[in-house]
This record gives structure tokens, sequence and C-alpha cells, in this order.
């Protein structure tokens, strides 16, 4: 019986997709943030504000089962990824659209720095993304800033969904200069997919004005209803559906080196001054120097870890790739590497290998090693707030994601100054400034604080791109999140979120339901031999 129990949950991690808002734990208890279906965004103070916080408008939480299935859908999602500044006119009108919404969002500080733009979220830690600026019109849209998503879109004007019901949509009718390509695109998240035809205009992203094709989307999941962002804008260095961004970028010669910097926020610490900086970094953002990691596979920000620890304990848990990822809001990694980390943690336990209680006391980082260097995890990111029980959860959960590699999110990314360089295929790191230093002698430093509050926000899927046909992928929409990875490399997980031509989706479709057989031919013989 336990086995058959067991059977839904098989079938949807063998075949789920990408993008999830992944609610752990500690969150269970709390209202989830959420939006009135008729809530609008604050036009205002976008305009003027930025830099303030605003309360959250919450409602009460939707029963999304235990916190183990949570954990297990937003881990299901993740697989499925593993896949200049225009005239005020022209943003006033955009804002006065911008009012039919309301997020409500803590806007970043203007940068002061060229080519630099302020990286906005959601209040919560949750979701992490910058206004860019789209067409001849130069319309306003939250865009999620994803290394781990090689596809670009938002959501367009034909697009009827309850989704796009609540944030801006973009058309032929807002742009003079819009052209449609003639070739559709899909990505499944999981509870649904979001679909549509790829276009071509004119996109302004801290300043920085270039051609760029991406995806229009005529149908869109409704988890999408629950965010501020109104599309992804990839920044993976792997090709998705739409054009790569990055390399749009490279091609038409915009920046004298091909990188670019980012700083995120946390939202406990006042005044939001996050930053993405393309072209140089801003030294402003870090202390100490940059160590830079070789990028260890091909098209994805991914990079060897040497190592983690924990009050000068190393667990044994590198020699393994981790992915860096501004679209994934915790960390996950195989069930036996997170167990072996916590197993360093006085006081830490986990009654299923996914979820682990820890101290709520600890006033410990924990270390992650890349090229020697030591980086400092903050307790306020990595143990969650109390639950309802006064107990509290590590932010790192056992779920393999990416095949035998880490996942690492906005929950390590608080902590550094991360820069992503493609043309030498490297990611560097350096302390965030105000933060702990990193080191290069393995001893970590401590800091006595207080959890942070947060939720995660993870978009992956799995994309299929098709010329002249909207037909889905193969596959079976399972949940919202994840990683587009890149098409080239070994040891890839089939069921991990990958981009496809619609040839290659179907394979992707066929293994997926070969597993499925095969799962349903072991529980059939559990069964039995009970």
């Amino acid at each position: 019986m336990i086995a058959v129990a067991l059977l839904p949950l098989a079938l949807w991690t063998l075949c789920a997709s990408a993008f999830f808002p992944y609610t752990p734990v500690w969150l269970k208890e709390k209202k989830e943030l959420s939006l009135p279906v008729e809530a609008k965004r604050n036009a205002a103070a976008y305009a003027v504000n930025r830099g303030v916080s605003f309360a959250l408008e919450r409602k009460a939480g939707r029963n999304n089962g235990s916190p183990a299935s949570r954990a297990s859908k937003q881990a299901i999602w993740l697989r499925t990824k593993y896949g200049h500044a225009n005239s005020a006119a022209a943003a006033n009108v955009d804002l006065e659209k911008r009012s039919a919404n309301s997020y409500h969002v803590i806007n970043a500080t203007q940068p002061t720095q060229s080519m630099a733009a302020g990286i906005d979220q959601d209040g919560t830690d949750y979701s992490y993304f910058i206004t860019a600026q789209l067409g001849s019109k130069a319309r306003q849209f939250y865009m999620l800033l994803d290394t781990g998503a090689g596809s670009s879109w938002v959501m367009g004007s034909s697009c009827t969904d309850k989704a796009c019901t609540m944030h801006n949509l973009f058309g032929s009718g807002d742009s003079d200069t819009l052209v449609e390509a003639k070739k559709s695109f899909t990505i499944s998240y999981g509870t649904g997919t979001v679909q549509g035809s790829i276009v071509s205009d004119a996109i302004s992203v801290a300043g920085i004005s270039v051609q760029y094709s991406f995806g229009l989307a005529s149908k869109t999941s409704d988890d999408f209803a629950y965010f501020a962002f109104d599309g992804i804008l990839g920044m993976s260095m792997s090709q998705g559906a739409s054009a790569n961004f990055l390399k749009t970028l490279a091609d038409a010669k915009k920046l004298d080196k091909n990188i670019f910097g980012v700083s995120l926020n946390r939202a406990s610490d006042g005044t939001n001054e996050g930053e993405i900086r393309f072209g140089a970094t801003n030294a402003d953002k870090y202390t100490g120097d940059i160590s830079y990691t070789a990028v260890g596979k091909d098209g994805d920000w991914a990079i060897q870890l040497d190592d983690m620890a924990y009050d000068g304990k190393k667990a044994g848990t590198g020699g393994v790739l981790s992915y860096i990822d501004t679209g994934t809001s915790f960390i996950f990694g195989p069930a036996d590497l997170v167990k072996k980390l916590h197993a360093v943690v006085p006081g830490s336990g986990s009654d299923d290998g996914l979820t682990f209680k820890v101290p709520c006391d600890s006033d410990k980082s924990l270390t992650f090693t890349f090229s020697g260097v030591d980086y400092q995890l903050s307790p306020r990111d990595w143990i969650s707030p109390k639950d309802s029980s006064g107990k509290c959860t590590s932010n790192i959960y056992g779920h393999e994601v990416v095949q035998g590699a880490w996942l690492l999110g906005d929950t390590f990314l608080k902590n550094v100054y991360a820069v992503f360089d493609r043309d030498r295929k490297r990611i560097g790191f350096a302390a965030a400034a105000g933060s702990q230093s990193a080191s290069g002698d393995g001893s970590p430093t401590s800091t006595s604080t207080s959890p942070t509050t947060g939720t995660a926000t993870n978009l992956t899927g799995q994309v299929s791109g098709t010329s002249g046909s909207s037909t889905p992928s193969n596959q079976s929409p399972m949940g919202l999140g994840g990683h587009e990875t890149g098409a080239a490399g070994s040891g890839r997980d089939a069921a991990k979120p990958t981009e496809s031509s619609k040839s290659s989706a179907a394979s992707a479709g066929r293994r997926c339901w070969a597993q499925v057989a095969s799962s349903i031919l072991m529980v059939a013989l559990a069964v039995v031999g009970a």
C-alpha cells in the first residue's frame, strides 16, 4: 500500500518540468505571498519611491500539501528548467498601464555606474527581477533575472489566462517595430505551460539597447499570477527557445567585456541596493578580491565546488559541479551530499532525508569553498525562521535537481558578489560588501544573527521550439521551477530540464514514459510481493 501511495509522487518526479515556487517547511503555517486578482501595482511608488519597502498584502495561504511534498514540487519544477532608458513620457505611459496590476515590490536604488540596473525583489527574497523596456514605445516590464535559463519571454497581448490578466502585456499595439518570426515555442512548467510565438524587437536593459528575438506568450501557467515579474530574461550561455541574450549582446559588440556582475539584496537589510552591471564589475559591491573558477560544463553557469564546512568541520561534499542560478531561491543537492553536510551541524536531523531540522540558535555560518577560497553563508539565509512549534529547518534541501550536482540559488548569492564571464567561461566570487570576508585558509568566521524570512522562486522548464507550429512538447506538465541546461556536456539526467527541438522533446517524452512504465511495474511487483 505504501508503494501504491507513493506512485503519484514517483510519476511526478519522473516527468515533471520546471519553475516552481517552493514553500519550505517553515513557511507552511505562514500566509503565502499572494495577490488579489483585482489588485493593482502602485505606480506612484514605482516611479517616485524606488528603494522604499511596502507592506505585503496577504491572504489565507492555500493548502499545497505537506512540507515534504512542497519541497518535492519545487525540486521537480527546477529539474525541468535546467534546461538606454527612453523618454520619461513613454515611461509614464507604461507606469499608468502598470498600475493595472498591484504587486508590492522593493525597488532597487538607481545605480550610479554606467550599464547598470537595479535588481528589484518581492520583499521576501523570493524572486529577483529587473526592468526591461521593449519596443518602439519603450514599454516597461519586470523580467526575472535567470542565469539558469537560456530562453527569454514576456506575456503577450493575446493571452487571456489568469496570470496574464494581472500583468503587463506586450504586442503589436505596443510597438511599431515588432516583427513576428513565424516560429512557436513551448516551455513546460509542471502545473502548466508557457507557449506562444517568437518575435523580434528592441529591448533595453541597463541602458543597453539591442534588437532581440524573444518569446511572446499567448498561454501562461496560472502559477505566474503569484509573481510580480511579467516574463523571464534568460542569462544562461545555453541556447533556448529564443535567441540567447548574452550572445545577442556579444554579437552587437555592446560591451568591452562580455561579463556581468550581480549583487542581490536581502530584504531584512533595508534599502535595496541590488544591482546588475554589464561589461564591468562594481567595486562598491564587494570586499577583497574576486576569485574565479572555470566553468566546467558547456552552456551552463556551473563550476566545481571544493567542499562545504560548518564551524571549521569539512563535510566532504565537494568534487562536484555547482550550478549558480539567480532564478532559484534556495539550495538543492543530492540527498547523500545534503545528509553529509548536515552531519557536521550539531543538533540537525531529518525524518525523510530531504528537509533537515537545525538549531534555531545557531550563530555559525556555513562555508562554501571554490578554487581554494572560502565564502561564508550567513545563518540569516541558511536557517529558516521558527515554525509554530518553535523549530527551524535548513534552507538546503536534499533534492537532486541536477544529477550529481549542487544547485546554488539566492540563499547563497545574497552572501557574495558574483561575476559571470562569458568571454573566459568562468564565474568569480567575492564577499558581498558588508558581509563576512572571503578567506583562503579554510577558517570560517561566524556572526550572530536572526534568520531572514524568505520564499523561493525557481524558473525552469522543458523547452521546445518549432517552426510554424504551436504543438507542445511531449512532456507531462507537473510543476514550475528549475534550471534550463545546455545541450552540450555529458551526464545529463533525463528528468533534468532541457531545451530541445520538437524531435528531441518527443524523445524526452518517450524516455519519461518509459520510466513511468518501469515505475508502475516496480510498484506492481511490490504489491504482489506484499
